[in-house]
């Protein structure tokens, strides 16, 4: 249930898309409104928003009355999460090895990061160190399935992988057992109005770094033709599905 993933060419990637990620974040809100859809009524003031990014639910839990620690591996994300007064607390951070003391939060919340973790039984593992026994853990996660659209269109033109494979959903349903969390799958269809534009997206929330170690590649214009006419559409127009995961647990 291991990953090989550069974790500094991971920061380098959110880092650059830092300044811009807001605008193309819609997957994360949809993910993030429904994960915080399935949070408590009530729990402890303490929370760590762990792969916070600029922040966006870090300042939707301090409105709420949180103290609010920001995590990211990306100084640039966590100055952008600064910059927007998100949480109390701002902190350089891997969700793999977590710079906490045990047994110190609340709630554990992390939207859309664990994907870039090395080990994800390892990164559950230290949400539930730095968690109190009575606190609780929300995470969501993209698993094997999501990007297919990307996999097939750049399968008529190269056999280079151009997006990540994820865990399969029995996995990150095995590691969610193995933590006592609850396990819910979803899917979501984005629409763009053409390739390129659901090709930027990706790029412009850091999400073209490969875990194979590169970046994707530059898109010529012939290329790019050559992928629209094989992209995945409908009425609604070029479509990006992502499956994803929500673990919850309060015990």
């Amino acid at each position: 249930m291991t990953l090989q993933v550069d974790k500094r060419a991971v920061a380098r990637a959110f880092g650059r898309a830092a300044e811009h990620y807001d605008a193309h974040a819609a997957l994360q809100r949809l993910s993030g409104d429904a994960l915080l859809a399935r949070a408590p009524a009530h729990s402890g003031p303490q929370l760590l928003d762990a792969g916070c990014g600029t922040g966006w639910y870090s300042k939707r839990w301090h409105e709420y009355g949180k103290q609010v620690t920001a995590l990211d591996l990306s100084p640039q994300m966590l100055q952008q999460a600064r910059a927007n007064d998100a949480a109390q607390h701002y902190l350089a951070g891997d969700i793999d090895a977590l710079p906490l003391a045990e047994a110190s939060f609340d709630l554990v919340w992390s939207n859309l990061a664990v994907q870039w973790s090395d080990d994800l039984s390892q990164a559950l593992g230290q949400f539930r160190r730095v968690l109190r026994p009575d606190g609780t853990l929300l995470f969501s996660t993209l698993s094997a399935g999501s990007l297919q659209e990307v996999h097939y269109a750049w399968s008529h033109l190269d056999h280079h992988p151009h997006a990540n494979r994820f865990l399969t959903e029995q996995q990150i349903a095995a590691a969610c057992a193995a933590h006592r969390l609850n396990c819910e799958s979803a899917v979501m269809t984005l629409h763009f109005p053409d390739a390129l534009s659901a090709m930027r997206s990706l790029k412009g929330i850091g999400a073209t770094h490969l875990h194979q170690g590169r970046d994707g590649p530059l898109l010529t214009r012939q290329r790019l033709a050559q992928l629209e006419a094989h992209w995945p559409r409908d009425r609604h127009g070029f479509r990006l599905s992502y499956h994803l995961i929500y673990g919850v647990s309060s015990s």
